[in-house]
């Protein structure tokens, strides 16, 4: 018997590309994770970016440390006394809210990146899906559930006191090898599922419990599902790594911020401090590419009673009024609504608070512009995927005026916006890239006929802008809003209340 079984346990199961898809919608399919509906065998990346976005630079050094560790572990004494050392030197006393925060608003985006081809064929055409996975649950349920349609997951259950975790997990352990197929037979019973995906040895327990095993070869080069094919697009995302923390640049990046929160400072300095017209060529010096495309209208002249043009930008980052200017040579007003009070302080430009009071924010508006140009982005909050937002239409009924402006930049290493952490970072984070770069294109001037003044309605005026600049990018128009990225993020609608203070103020960008 012995014997018969460790032959049973040996034996080779075909590749999942051999697996049929069609007709599989009454069927049950039970995926492991890593490896299997992922191409990457390694959970370390997204560990790493729950320790950097959670613990910040200090816990993701820790990780660092821990993570040879662990793989001693993995390779010499079990894969679940590496994925515990995993789990608790990551999770050790964090917020369980900020764990479920960071695995709602910043893993899907990077776990869609690497979602297996193959896997997700088989995966996807079955009517029950399921999980198994030694990843802690609560990091993979979000995006499991919401993107992937998954029906159930099983997988490792984290320790809790208080409200944090404890670094250490719940009966029954990690859930790898031998768990995985009892946590299969308390869920199913006596049923067995016609479909079981894995990538490894220690998954082949749980697939012997299945009609149908399929293999997800590990030595197979191949491409991820593409941003066009997958289930559910990405809209929204928050975090500040740009890219996929391997231990190799987690360890780049640890090293990199000490000198790039100075170079971000060095650079904040040269933007605030030099005049409007060097700032293009400080900026290029310190490694800040700014590009220029187009031309723009001529500065309006208060001395014949000419109002100001109205640009009208898409929303990059809160930087985009100070890029704009930038690349004008001249300071240009900005409106906003929430931005911090460091900010404030650094800006080297004018703007004017919103008050989300519609004719106060028109009067407020008609008046910047009697004084000069102005510029205003009105998705009201970023988004980094190539997507346009809603614009919202008061600009089109306050003026004739208008220029659209497509605005675009690069960061390798940090993103400069955010809806969970502290916004007054997030210039700093911008110009803590390397080599961040900025792309400004000065669009046609809305044709006469095409204004209110001639008769067009401000939304359609504002939904003609918003596909003229989402044309240039190459973007795609949206109808969600401000109050659709905050709930998807961070759990509210965005809304800052506001503290008495005068209208206006200096900040940087809106």
């Amino acid at each position: 018997m012995a014997e018969e079984k460790q032959v049973k346990s040996d034996r080779k199961f075909p590749a999942v590309e051999r697996c049929n898809s069609t007709g599989r919608e009454k069927n049950t399919v039970v995926a492991d994770m890593d490896g299997t509906l992922l191409r990457g065998r390694s959970s370390f990346p997204y560990f790493a970016l729950v320790a950097f976005e959670v613990g910040g630079i200090l816990r993701l050094l820790f990780l660092l440390v821990a993570s040879p560790f662990a793989g001693i572990l993995y390779y010499f004494v079990s894969e679940c006394a590496g994925v515990q050392v995993l789990i608790f030197a990551t999770l050790v006393g964090m917020k369980v809210s900020d764990i479920e925060s960071v695995a709602r608003a910043v893993l899907p985006k990077f776990y869609s990146m690497d979602l297996h081809p193959e896997s997700w064929r088989v995966f996807s055409s079955c009517g029950k899906r399921c999980v198994l996975t030694a990843n802690p649950r609560i990091m993979v349920e979000p995006f499991l559930k919401e993107y992937l349609g998954a029906d159930l997951i099983m997988g490792t259950e984290i320790g809790t006191y208080k409200g944090r975790a404890t670094g250490f997990v719940r009966r029954p352990g990690v859930l790898v090898g031998s768990a995985k197929a009892a946590a299969l037979r308390k869920t199913f019973g006596e049923t067995s599922p016609e479909i079981g995906l894995g990538d490894r040895k220690t998954d082949f327990p749980f697939m012997e419990l299945c009609q149908e095993s399929y293999l997800v070869p590990s030595n197979t080069e191949v491409e991820a599902v593409t941003r066009d094919k997958l289930p559910k697009p990405v809209v929204f995302h928050d975090g500040r790594l740009v890219q996929k923390p391997t231990p190799f640049l987690a360890l780049i990046i640890i090293l990199w911020m000490p000198v790039g929160f100075l170079l971000a400072c060095l650079r904040i300095a040269a933007g605030a401090l030099l005049p409007m017209p060097l700032v293009y060529y400080a900026f290029w010096a310190l490694g800040v590419r700014v590009t220029v495309k187009g031309t723009p209208p001529p500065p309006a002249q208060k001395s014949i009673g000419q109002s100001g043009v109205l640009f009208i930008c898409s929303h990059r980052t809160l930087l985009d009024p100070v890029f704009l200017s930038t690349a004008l040579g001249r300071p240009i007003a900005a409106v906003t609504y929430s931005v911090s009070r460091l900010s404030e302080f650094l800006s080297p430009i004018k703007t004017v608070r919103l008050t989300r009071e519609r004719a106060t924010d028109a009067s407020m508006i008609k008046k910047l512009l009697e004084e000069g140009d102005l510029v205003i982005c009105p998705e009201g909050t970023t988004c980094r995927e190539p997507f346009l937002l809603r614009f919202s239409a008061l600009f089109a009924e306050l003026t004739d005026q208008i220029v659209p402006v497509a605005m675009a930049n690069r960061m390798s290493m940090f993103h400069g916006t955010t809806a969970r952490g502290w916004k007054g970072m997030d210039p700093f984070y911008f110009f803590m890239n390397p080599s961040p770069a900025y792309e400004v294109t000065y669009l046609s001037k809305l044709p006469y006929e095409l204004t209110c003044s001639a008769g067009k309605s401000s939304h359609d005026v504002a939904n003609y802008i918003q596909r003229v600049i989402a044309a240039s990018l190459s973007y795609e128009c949206t109808s969600f809003t401000r109050k659709d990225k905050y709930r998807a993020l961070a759990g509210n609608d965005g809304t800052v209340p506001e503290k008495p203070a005068a209208a206006e103020n200096k900040v940087m960008g809106c």
